[in-house]
């Protein structure tokens, strides 16, 4: 039986304004929702045209209860678009976003315009950078992470990309072998007093790829110390940061080659790139 208008399916956007934050975002979701329940694609514009039967609407009712709780819509839908691309996600990883776009972009930048040829991902999670860059340029890379779940995902998106990135558990350099003209990170770097204080929707993500120590620069520090043995001469390095951390990440860095601040589309500081290294 069909029971669902497009009146009555505009009706459920009030339900999910409360989590959304507006009522343009909540029809945003709900129509990724909608194409989600309904099998088609989500990509483009989606318009709530289509009738639904019954145990359809039934299924988005309960997708929109879950959401209502902040489980992110990423991990209701099971995937998320990054550079172009389509990512498998879970809690098990972070959700690509846009902002993480800021250093895929100048790694793809230098790629093209230095003919690098390998490239490690450390703290990969969804390996969303790595795959993106082994996509689009070609170039060879090794996808790292701590997280053997973590590393299932990132496998898994590299099988759906196209690609034969390969997976190394690691704790950063620690099972990593020989040297890479790219090294990239989007390393844990909130604060560990504030993690417990995140919106609710990162409250979903996983802890270990969230919390950067006391000061939130743990893992730059760790990084510092191990990332000149893992890089050819003449690479990059290159990590995001939180937008309050390019001063200190900057002063940590000085002292190992050019450091450069890269902003993002927001006009915030986002990245971090370190080259002219001498090996």
């Amino acid at each position: 039986m069909i029971v669902s208008s497009r009146e009555q399916l505009k009706k459920l956007i009030p339900e999910l304004s409360g989590v959304s934050g507006d009522e343009r975002e909540a029809e945003f979701e709900l129509k990724q929702l909608y194409a989600y329940v309904l099998g088609k694609s989500r990509l483009g514009a989606v318009e709530l045209e289509s009738p639904m039967k019954e145990e359809d609407e039934a299924r988005l009712i309960s997708l929109i209860e879950r959401r209502k709780t902040h489980e992110p819509l990423q991990y209701i839908l099971g995937e998320w678009e990054f550079m172009g691309l389509t990512f498998k996600v879970n809690e098990d990883v972070l959700i690509p976003r846009q902002d993480t776009e800021t250093l895929a972009e100048e790694a793809e930048r230098l790629i093209g315009e230095r003919g690098y040829r390998s490239l490690l991902d450390i703290c990969t999670g969804s390996g969303c950078i790595g795959i993106s860059l082994a996509k689009r340029t070609g170039i060879g890379a090794i996808l790292s992470d701590i997280s053997e779940k973590a590393l299932e995902i990132a496998k898994t998106n590299a099988l759906l990309n196209g690609t034969d990135c390969k997976p190394v558990k690691s704790d950063l350099f620690s099972n990593i072998e020989g040297r890479f003209d790219v090294i990239t990170a989007n390393p844990p770097y909130i604060r560990s007093a504030e993690c417990g204080s995140l919106q609710g929707e990162v409250l979903h993500e996983p802890r270990l790829a969230l919390d950067g120590g006391e000061d939130g620069l743990d893992f730059y520090r760790r990084i510092k110390d191990g990332f000149s043995e893992h890089l050819n001469e003449n690479g990059v390095l290159l990590m995001e940061i939180g937008f309050d951390q390019a001063e200190s990440v900057n002063e940590l860095f000085a002292c190992c080659g050019n450091v450069r601040i890269i902003k993002d589309i927001c006009g915030l500081d986002r990245v971090i790139a370190v080259d002219g290294i001498k090996i």
